[in-house]
């Protein structure tokens, strides 16, 4: 008798267990990106293979029980050339832990400036806005650690989130603490979305608008800056217009952005502009072609080693998405 309520509070216990584990779950995700380039910055140039932002991660969540939930996120950049571990840390790209439900979600950790995937993130589209083609003319003053957020719920197709990053330093040694704001709108096949963002005496503000109709995708976005890539450069205005045409399963993209100059900076101006060619293997995998090009003005550094340069670079690759 003893040994068989011993076995029936096993089962219970195994039965008990398995219910946990249906209420929650892990996810490994990922993506390797690397492409074949020919790069000139000014009159040097350089082949070889370069990474586009390769990474690998964990997310889950767990359902705590009426309509609580709990979620983390952890992510580590590589070098897909190399095999390199990110040198900043095993998860430095995103280390996050949050509590979601019926008011929104709260987050805390490490995570990517909101403010920039309602803008920014939604034009770069061809490659996912890495590598050699990364726009290089966005203003990004937030800071990414030490953040807590707040998200809203959708309310009739519209989010908006608050993040506030903490300096973490003594009293008095000048640290300044990050603020950071995102609203989307979705309806249909319109979005918008706007970003501001500051830390110290560098803030920025952008607006979005993106737009698909049948095999067409469109998107600009406009953002103000003050100091972000010039310290002391007062005010600038930057300007981004994509487009991509999807075939089947080619992608045709085209991509240009303009930053004009600073207010306190002469000949600081910039143009860049990329010509892309996707072509989708499955769901997962893509090979991909491009043409990027930088035009910097006489006083402006965008993606060069010394102000002046011009950069260019012709580009053949993988991505494969897990």
């Amino acid at each position: 008798m003893k040994t068989l309520n011993r076995c029936a509070l096993a089962a219970l216990a195994l039965v008990g267990t398995s219910a946990a584990f249906a209420q929650s779950s892990v996810t490994l995700y990922g993506r390797v990106n690397t492409s074949f380039e020919h790069q000139k910055d000014g009159d040097v140039s350089k082949t070889g293979l370069f990474n586009n932002s390769s990474r690998f991660g964990f997310k889950g969540q767990e359902d705590l029980g009426g309509g609580l939930m709990a979620g983390f996120q952890l992510e580590s950049g590589f070098d897909s050339s190399s095999g390199a571990t990110d040198s900043r840390g095993i998860f430095a790209r995103q280390s996050e832990v949050n509590l979601s439900g019926g008011f929104g979600m709260v987050r805390l950790g490490k995570f990517t400036s909101e403010s920039y995937y309602a803008t920014a993130d939604f034009i770069s589209n061809h490659n996912h806005d890495t590598g050699s083609s990364a726009d290089a003319l966005y203003a990004y003053p937030a800071r990414d650690i030490n953040k807590i957020a707040y998200r809203t719920p959708s309310l009739g197709g519209a989010t908006f989130e608050a993040g506030w990053a903490q300096h973490e330093q003594p009293s008095g040694t000048g640290g300044k603490n990050s603020l950071d704001l995102a609203a989307n709108y979705e309806i249909g096949k319109l979005g918008l979305g706007a970003g501001y963002s500051k830390l110290g005496d560098q803030n920025q503000f952008a607006v979005r608008a993106s737009y698909s109709t049948g095999p067409f995708v469109m998107g600009a976005y406009v953002q103000r800056d003050k100091n972000v890539f010039i310290a002391n450069g007062g005010n600038r205005t930057n300007l981004r217009l994509s487009a991509a045409y999807i075939m089947g399963v080619s992608e045709f993209h085209v991509n240009v952005g303009r930053a004009g100059n600073y207010s306190n900076v002469s000949n600081s101006a910039a143009t860049q502009y990329t010509l892309g060619y996707n072509y989708n293997l499955s769901k997962r995998t893509k090979i991909y072609t491009y043409y990027t090009r930088i035009n910097n003005s006489q006083a402006a550094t965008y993606g060069v080693s010394a102000p002046g340069n011009d950069f260019s670079s012709f580009a053949v690759g993988v991505r494969h998405n897990f």
